[in-house]
């Protein structure tokens, strides 16, 4: 969330760059946050006379007595029992009023940056750049992945919704080893960029939420336990950037460098048609995520650092690509910038999102409280970062598509050690 420092004496500035999210209320609720905060601070200022009088006629009373002033010592008893009495409604609208101005920041969003294009929607986003080749097919039309799972028994999508329902395919045969392999790939491409690899577990509960940002804001579209008031997870995110929630780290120690691998669980896949047919959209995948906490000099850098990592995967894969700038209106409620890639799709003939990588600064820490001791001794909030490095269902999709032949479909040479064949027949 939002720092106070933020916010105090730059009204404008942080309603002005919360009008590129298109956050209708944000002078509403800023102005909200700032009042909160004047009269918490006033509250404050109250107390603390209120407990310099009480120590003071503590003081007097000592006195009063020795002197044989018992009237007067009594009267300032009875004061301090008042002032007493004072501090603690003090207290308690000292705390309604920090509780308040915490309900209001949790639903106001992140800055985006300055480099975030205006605009309202996802035709509004900058191709920042596009690598790869299209395929091109001489003498037959590329099917889409879904007939190709079914042509070739690597997908049952019937089967999962006789199981589940709708959006939690089965994989099987080749089709559940091309998982497997590009689980494995992608691993082995983190570990040897230097993440450290983190099983986590994929149930988090609320304070998680809440500290990554999908709380409240994603609470529709999380798949929610209410007998144990359990979440599962959306991305592996969550779980491991709460690692350090409630953490000092030193600066020596960052970056700190984490890769996962899990199952992913969204609820957003409800909507029929082509846009979410096959794996287009599911509510169960898999994905590897890496997750980097940075000091604010340096998340830049790795900001870039794990844009060219993700670019690198899917020039190993030989897949055609595309990296967009996303627009302050096409944004998540947490990022102050975002990059989106797309590979595309031959059969279907059109872009696919495959991973947003993204910087939150110091938005998601602020939640968490992960901090790091700097080299003078000051302590700092971090910056978070994360990206899909990557999710599998659309990379998936377009391997099949694009990689189709008369024959059969061919296997990217960087994942033929892994799947022990180089045709899919």
């Amino acid at each position: 969330m939002l720092t106070l420092k933020q916010i105090i004496g730059n009204r404008d500035e942080v309603v002005r760059r919360l009008g590129k999210k298109h956050f209708a209320p944000a002078a509403e609720m800023i102005d909200q946050v700032i009042a909160l905060d004047s009269e918490r601070r006033a509250a404050q200022k109250e107390l603390d006379a209120k407990l310099a009088a009480i120590n003071q006629l503590s003081k007097s009373i000592g006195a009063l007595m020795q002197q044989g002033k018992k009237a007067e010592a009594d009267e300032a008893k009875a004061e301090v029992a008042r002032y007493k009495d004072d501090t603690k409604k003090l207290s308690a609208l000292m705390d309604e009023k920090a509780n308040a101005m915490r309900d209001l920041l949790l639903q106001i969003p992140n800055l985006p940056k300055d480099s975030v294009p205006e605009g309202t929607s996802a035709e509004d986003n900058v191709v920042e750049k596009q690598g790869g080749e299209i395929p091109a097919f001489d003498g037959f039309e590329p099917l889409p992945h879904w007939e190709l799972a079914k042509k070739y028994d690597l997908i049952d999508f019937e089967l999962g919704v006789k199981i589940s329902g709708a959006g939690f395919p089965v994989y099987k045969g080749l089709g559940a080893r091309l998982q497997r392999a590009l689980i494995n790939f992608f691993l082995d491409e983190a570990r040897a960029a230097g993440y450290l690899e983190i099983m986590p577990p994929t149930v988090v509960n609320a304070a998680s939420g809440y500290g990554t940002g999908q709380l409240p804001d994603k609470e529709g579209q999380m798949y929610h336990a209410e007998i144990d008031d359990l979440y599962l997870i959306p991305t592996a995110e969550v779980p491991v950037t709460n690692i350090y929630r409630d953490v000092i780290l030193t600066e020596k120690e960052l970056p700190i460098k984490n890769c996962a691998y899990t199952q992913c669980f969204r609820r957003e896949a409800g909507s029929y048609g082509k846009d979410v047919r096959g794996l287009n959209r599911l509510h169960e995948f898999s994905k590897i995520e890496i997750v980097r906490i940075d000091t604010p000099e340096h998340s830049e850098e790795s900001h870039r650092e794990m844009l060219a990592h993700v670019e690198g995967l899917l020039q190993k894969l030989e897949l055609p690509y595309r990296i967009l700038r996303l627009c302050g209106g096409d944004m998540s409620f947490t990022a102050a910038l975002c990059f989106d890639f797309e590979t595309f799709s031959a059969a279907q003939k059109r872009w696919l999102e495959v991973s947003s990588v993204s910087n939150f600064e110091a938005y998601q820490a602020n939640r968490l409280k992960c901090r790091y001791k700097t080299s003078d001794g000051k302590t700092e909030l971090c910056h978070t970062l994360n990206g899909s490095a990557l999710a599998l269902p659309r990379i998936v999709a377009t391997l099949l598509e694009n990689n189709q032949t008369p024959d059969g479909i061919r296997i990217p040479k960087v994942l033929v050690p892994y799947m022990g064949c180089d045709m899919i027949r």
